[in-house]
């Protein structure tokens, strides 16, 4: 358990509430009601080990620019936490730095807002060096750009970055240069992690092994079935955000071909822009990958919706509607379903070449999911016979890693014969880099 969990275990009190503006939820348009929106939150404020003893929907007609509730809800709300002796007020949506503060004052109370637990929930599950230095980047530049009070020094970034505060702790004041000082120190961090993982990735591409990824939203169970695909051990738990580090290991397909798992870290709707940016290099191996598995948890209620907000993040990073179209969507939970609505989700998914219903839990229907993988890896190649100079690694390389090499000879004049499996989208790429490079 981080330091800030077991600070916060049984010390921290909730009040989790989620306004409903002009009667929707503005962010999602009313996909969402706001009973699922609010439970979510919870869920949230409870992956942090906050104990949640009121929670509820708050209806907004006029957004107050000084505290956003009015007078009349903020008095409500002074009641429920002197009765139910509340120490932190989560609320589910944005604030900024001037609402935060005029809230705290006004409710006499530590007051969090939506992107402030979202980081800090992941500052408390990173567990790699570079993922600790993404996380704590998104919350330095939330931070400068709120320029209020943090509860916690900088300095100090292990186990969440105290938006939540802790019993003891130091209060500062975090000044503009300090934050651009360090700001700056971490980008060279991460430049040098993203150099280190530039180099493995040419190591992988020389393994004529495909990647595929793992998306999904959190708690989708997209560890659980990496665990089950590779007989691997991450951590895989009923809670949001169980992952934050991505995760490679090696599967068999079922022709014996062998490709590369990725699981990575799981989205989540109205995700903060600060962590989009940060987790945007990690996320790279799912802009490198060739299939994309979209990981569902289709006994959600809300997974049509989890599903376009999936969706909408994949294409803020980078993953064009073509990449999206050759994803597989993975229908996960079907175990538990009832009955009727089981047998109608995999009849449909049956019917539908893009979707494989499974249960990560119990293995059934992964053999269903192996093979449409193989087979949508397989599409549409076309084995080609190709002559390429030993010395010209790059394009080796680029040959491993976007076709399948069926054979290679090198000969002693310095050339590689190579028999190579590329769709014809790759073999277009491929002329125009020979094409460019004469």
């Amino acid at each position: 358990m981080s330091d800030a969990a077991a600070k916060l275990e049984g010390g921290q009190s909730a009040f989790v509430v989620h306004p409903r503006v002009g009667g929707k939820r503005a962010s999602e348009l009313g996909r969402r009601t706001p009973e699922a929106s609010l439970a979510e939150a919870v869920g949230l404020a409870q992956a942090i080990s906050l104990e949640v003893r009121h929670a509820e929907v708050v209806p907004v007609a006029t957004v107050n620019p000084r505290t956003f509730l009015g007078e009349g809800r903020l008095t409500t709300m002074k009641g429920v936490i002197a009765e139910e002796a509340i120490n932190v007020v989560v609320f589910d949506g944005p604030l900024t730095g001037v609402q935060q503060r005029n809230l705290e004052k006004e409710l006499d109370c530590k007051v969090i807002d939506r992107t402030g637990l979202i980081l800090e929930i992941f500052g408390a599950r990173a567990r790699s060096k570079e993922g600790a230095l993404q996380v704590e980047l998104a919350a330095l530049q939330y931070q400068r750009g709120r320029l209020v009070r943090s509860w916690t020094h900088l300095e100090r970034q292990r186990g969440g970055f105290g938006f939540l505060g802790g019993p003891g702790e130091t209060q500062i004041e975090a000044d503009r240069r300090h934050i651009d000082e360090r700001i700056k120190r971490i980008k060279r961090e991460l430049d040098g992690t993203k150099k280190t993982r530039g180099l493995h990735r040419e190591q992988r591409a020389k393994v004529p092994w495909p990647v595929i990824a793992l998306v999904g939203y959190t708690n989708a169970g997209k560890s659980t079935l990496f665990n089950r695909l590779t007989k691997a051990d991450v951590f895989a738990a009923d809670m949001l955000f169980a992952t934050l580090d991505p995760t490679m290991r090696a599967i068999d397909l079922p022709s014996g071909r062998k490709a590369i798992l990725s699981d990575t870290v799981g989205f989540i709707a109205d995700l903060p822009t600060e962590l989009v940016a940060a987790f945007r290099a990690t996320l790279e191996e799912v802009l490198q990958a060739d299939l994309i598995l979209h990981v569902r948890d289709i006994a959600h209620p809300d997974s049509d919706a989890q599903r376009e907000d999936v969706l909408q993040v994949l294409a803020d990073l980078g993953v064009t509607p073509e990449t999206q179209a050759h994803a597989l969507e993975v229908l996960n939970k079907i175990d538990l379903l009832d009955a009727d609505v089981r047998q109608r989700i995999e009849n449909a998914a049956a019917r539908n070449d893009q979707q494989v219903a499974v249960s990560a839990t119990t293995g059934e229907g992964l053999d269903r999911l192996l093979a449409a993988a193989e087979e949508r890896l397989s599409a549409g190649r076309q084995v080609v016979e190709l002559d390429v100079p030993l010395g010209d690694g790059q394009t080796l390389a680029w040959l491993y890693a976007k076709g399948v090499v069926e054979d290679r000879r090198d000969d002693e004049a310095g050339i590689a014969h190579l028999r190579v499996g590329l769709t014809n989208a790759d073999l277009g790429r491929f002329r125009k880099r020979k094409l460019a490079a004469e």
